[in-house]
């Protein structure tokens, strides 16, 4: 597959749908607007990639909504040069998105199919990004701390360990609930305090622990 003319175009009547359903961030619009969501589908699904809509990728999982990732990514707020930690890379699509923001990202997947397959893809697109196989809930502690994590999963609760790798002032974007969820973010104000507010209603796979070897 490539990007031809006709995705390029698709691409830009995606950024003006999602303009017009309230993203203001220029940097994330135009970031959208470059990166090919079709090569991070399926090829049965390949001509609905610029549609608003979450798809399957396999694994149980799906490629998120185009305005959910906008939205996340709006409430990120990332700056160039901010390490920043997603939970959930998946197909990679969000990882790209963030890396068009020159961010120093981290991302953590836990089927290691998608592992193999999105770390491929990533640097055979020239993102430079570190892809890490293991348990989102342990984070990254190594790379730790963070000024911005992402989670791109429905969490029951917020894991421990991820609090605890945010830098002190820096925050974390994660999708909090069961079956409807409620975008939230947490600071970190101090070594032991936390800050909470909350946003729209979303609806997410699941956030699961453990990791799955590729059969």
């Amino acid at each position: 597959m490539h990007d031809d003319f006709v995705q390029q175009g698709k691409r830009r009547r995606l950024v003006e749908e999602i303009k017009r359903k309230g993203i203001k961030n220029i940097d994330i619009l135009n970031a959208i607007g470059r990166v090919p969501r079709h090569l991070f589908m399926g090829k049965s699904f390949v001509n609905f990639a610029y549609k608003d809509t979450a798809f399957p990728i396999g694994e149980k999982q799906t490629i998120s909504q185009p305005y959910t990732v906008a939205y996340q990514t709006e409430l990120l707020n990332c700056k160039t040069g901010e390490k920043v930690l997603e939970i959930g890379t998946g197909s990679g699509y969000q990882a790209a998105i963030l890396a068009e923001l020159g961010v120093d990202l981290y991302t953590i997947e836990r089927q290691e199919k998608l592992y193999i397959n999105s770390k491929k893809l990533l640097n055979s697109l020239g993102y430079n990004v570190k892809v890490i196989f293991g348990d989102g809930h342990k984070g990254a502690s190594e790379f730790a701390p963070f000024d911005k994590i992402l989670i791109t999963a429905a969490a029951l609760e917020i894991p421990e360990d991820l609090l605890f790798q945010l830098k002190i002032g820096g925050y974390m974007i994660v999708p909090l609930g069961k079956d409807v969820q409620t975008m939230t973010k947490i600071t970190r104000e101090g070594e032991e305090e936390f800050a909470k507010k909350t946003f729209g209603k979303f609806s997410f796979v699941p956030m699961l622990g453990g990791v799955v070897k590729k059969k």
